[in-house]
Parts: structure tokens; sequence; C-alpha cells
């Protein structure tokens, strides 16, 4: 529980044993004879023996390992590191997977990291964890409070990041045991708040071969032990621009002789959000909203320039690649009509997050066997941003929302705030969603290509 002492200190790399005990079992009838979609191969002949099989490894490991993972948690918290700078988390994390007997690989900036596990042959799924923290202060009265002076992780990623080593872990042992009829491969990736970290890991290869790729997010809206699903989009893209206005200024008493350059900045932050929501789809969500409009230094004087700067957000793939353009094309219309000169730099930041309908049943299959059919709950859309969405633009996959909130909690944290905090136990949780996906999505993968659409899998 978040606030409480730890029970142990962070275990040091080397200290783990490659395999923990309790360890996995062959199961009965894994010969795949499927006739379902996105379930292990026991559901499949309506027996549930090998759920609660799955259950009581996941039981016996993290009866193990859960008090070190909440350690290694917590040590992460204490020492935040900025995107592209997670050099000691990374040789954390490196330590921790080589202690289980894996092999992780650097990525080529120094931080973040892949590691694979299974067989080559068969399906391959990743399972994919930001590693970095946010340039905020650390306001909570915890043992566990950030040493590091305006540095936290406020956004969860120590915990993301602390699932995924606990859900690699177990999925070794799953390997050792001759259980995965595939490989599934870890990315530990850096700078996800820059972002750019998403970039890096498909510049290096990190998702070359791989079929689907999953992700959780903690969100302390949602209980501990539920999880947040939706298909489509569930985050939007987020870019920036940046308009600068230019024309001849002049004394105030004589308008008529200049450009009146704040009068047509004013018509331009006015006329181009609502112009270019217009040109889409209503249900792409498409914004445009300023945070920063500057121009002229004294009451009297037209100034010659002015600047504004906002972020573009969008919830359609479609949308998003068109966006660009089309504010390109409205500004120097609205600019044309009060004779000034605009010009437009349009940054790109990330696309939106859209979730692929399978992955996400993969991802509801996986979690009624480890939580309960009552542990899946609807999740709404978000208009924030995550690079996560690079991945999904190249291969399927799917985000879900992990609860961290404490049941009946009335605090009121949010993600990105000094105050962050979560609820410890849903980092077993999380352990168990990942490990449970990756198994159901490597079942899934042995199916005939050509199957039916996956039933029920609209979940709102």
């Amino acid at each position: 529980m978040a606030g409480s002492e730890p029970s142990e200190e962070p275990p040091a790399e080397g200290d783990e044993p490659k395999e923990a005990p309790g360890g996995a079992v062959m199961p009965e009838g894994a010969h795949m004879t499927r006739s379902g979609h996105g379930v292990m191969p026991a559901l499949d002949a309506g027996v549930h023996g090998e759920a609660r099989r799955l259950q009581m490894q996941l039981d016996a490991f993290l009866a193990q390992n859960e008090d070190g993972l909440i350690a290694f948690r917590r040590d992460l918290h204490m020492h935040p590191e900025l995107g592209f700078a997670e050099h000691r988390t990374t040789q954390r994390i490196f330590g921790q997977l080589t202690a289980a007997g894996l092999e992780p690989v650097m990525l080529p900036k120094g931080t973040g990291l892949l590691c694979d596990i299974g067989p080559a042959d068969g399906p391959m799924v990743a399972l994919r964890a930001d590693i970095d923290a946010l340039p905020l202060m650390d306001e909570k009265d915890v043992p566990y409070r950030s040493t590091v002076p305006g540095v936290a992780h406020a956004c969860g990623h120590d915990v993301h990041t602390t699932m995924l080593i606990g859900a690699g872990r177990f999925l070794a042992q799953q390997a050792a045991a001759g259980l995965l009829p595939g490989r599934v491969r870890l990315i530990f990736q850096p700078a996800e708040e820059k972002p750019g970290g998403a970039l890096d890991v498909m510049a290096a290869g990190g998702i070359a071969g791989v079929d689907r790729v999953f992700a959780l997010h903690c969100d302390p809206r949602v209980e501990v032990g539920q999880l947040g699903l939706r298909v489509g989009p569930i985050t939007a893209a987020c870019d920036k621009v940046y308009v600068k206005v230019t024309g001849p200024g002049g004394h105030t008493a004589r308008p008529h002789l200049t450009a009146d350059l704040v009068y047509a900045l004013a018509k331009i932050v006015t006329e181009l959000p609502s112009a270019l929501s217009r040109r889409v789809d209503p249900r792409s969500s498409l914004s445009l909203v300023w945070g920063r409009i500057a121009a002229g230094s004294v009451a009297n004087a037209i100034p010659d320039d002015g600047i504004a700067e906002g972020t573009v957000r969008c919830l359609d793939d479609d949308a998003w690649h068109r966006a660009p353009e089309m504010m390109k094309s409205l500004l120097q219309s609205v600019a044309a009509a009060y004779d000034v000169d605009a010009s437009l730099d349009y940054v790109r930041g990330v696309p939106p997050t859209v979730n692929e309908a399978q992955s996400v049943q993969m991802f509801r299959d996986a979690a009624g066997q480890v939580l309960g059919e009552d542990g899946v709950v609807p999740t709404p859309q978000s208009l924030g941003g995550e690079d996560f969405g690079w991945y999904l633009e190249s291969i399927p996959g799917a985000l879900a929302r992990l609860g961290v909130r404490t049941p009946g909690s009335t605090l009121d944290y949010d993600l990105h705030r000094g105050d962050f905090d979560i609820d410890e136990r849903c980092i077993a949780v999380g352990v168990r969603v990942m490990a449970a996906t990756a198994l159901t999505a490597l079942w899934d993968g042995q199916r005939p290509t050509g199957s039916e659409a996956v039933e029920g899998a609209a979940l709102a």
C-alpha cells in the first residue's frame, strides 16, 4: 500500500534466483485444439482447470516475488530520470532480467532495452513499459519520495517498468517449462514523455517480426483489481503549432496605414479552430487550442510581429495525417484577408492510440482469467497524448488502463501531479494481466488465418 514502510531493501542485481519456486507445469491438452477466440487452450474445451492452474502459478510466483517487486518500484521512484537520461534505471532493469537468466539488449542510445523470451518459431507478441520520469517536484510525504530535485515519477512509469519485469520473469519461468508457443518481447522504452522513445525503439528493430503489442498505463480513477478497456481511439494525437504573423506596424491613431497586426492575429486565433474542425468528420474530435499569444509592447503602437502557440489534438488517424496541410491552407487564407504574412511551424508529437478490437478482446479474455469478469470495466477516451500510438500505426495492439486507486478512497489523485501515488497492490495485478495477456495472444496466434472476427469485442 502506498505510504507504508518498505518491507525490504531493493534487491541488488544478481540477488534473485534464475527461476522462481512453485514453477510452471505443462498444461494438459495444450496441443491447441481451438474453437474460440483469444483464450488459452483449456477454456476452449469448456474446462476452467487450466485457467485455475495459471492462477496458482501466478499466486506462487507473486508469493515469492511481490515484496521484492514493490521494493524495486520504490527504488525507481526514489531515483527518477528524465527521457534519454535513464541510465541508472536501465542498469537496474538489466540486472533484474539477467538475474532471471534472460539476455536483454540495450538500445543504441544507451537507455532502454529489449528482451526476448521463448522460442523463435511461432507467433511473437510484445509487452511495452515506459521508463522515464517527469520534470516535477515530488510533493508526497512517503519514505520512497524522489531524491532528485525537480524530477518525479508522477505518471506511473516506475510501476509500468516493475510490472513488466515481474511479467517477464514469470514468462521466463513458463518458457523454461516449454509453455510458450512463441516468443514474447519485452520493450522497456525510454523517453515517452519527451516524446520520441517509441520511434527509437522502432528504428532499432524493436517491433520487427512482432504480431501484436500490448501496454498498461496507470489510471488513478480506476480501482485496484480493475482493468479499463476500450476499442478504437483511447488517447489522442497531440501536436504543437507555432504561428508567426508579420506586417507593417505603426501608430494606433492610423491603423489604415498599417496591417493592424494585432487585429489580424486575433482573427487568426479565433477563426482557425472552428474552420479546422469543419474540414474533417466531427467524430475525429480534431481540436486546436491556443496556449500562448503575444504581440506588441505598448498600448498606442501597432507592432510589426506577433505569435500564437497551441496544440492540435485528434482521435482519428486520417485526420491527424491531414491536419498540417489543412491548417497551413486555412492560415494563409485568413492572413491574406488582413494583408499580413503568416508562417506555420507544425511540430509532430504523437499519433492517436487506436486500439485494435481483437487485441482488446485478448486483454479482456486474459483479465477474465486472472481478475474475474468483474475486473473488466469500460474506460473513456482521453485527449492526452501517448507515444504507444506509434507502434499501433505499424502493428495491431492495445493499451489498457490499470486501476491504481485504493477501493473506497476519497483522495483525488491524478497523473502529472506532484502528489500522484498508487495503491501498490496494483503491481501484482499488472503482473497477472500482462503475463496472461501474452499467453493468450500467443495461443491465439496459433489459430489458422482467416478466422472469424472477435465476438463482443466492441467494448465502449
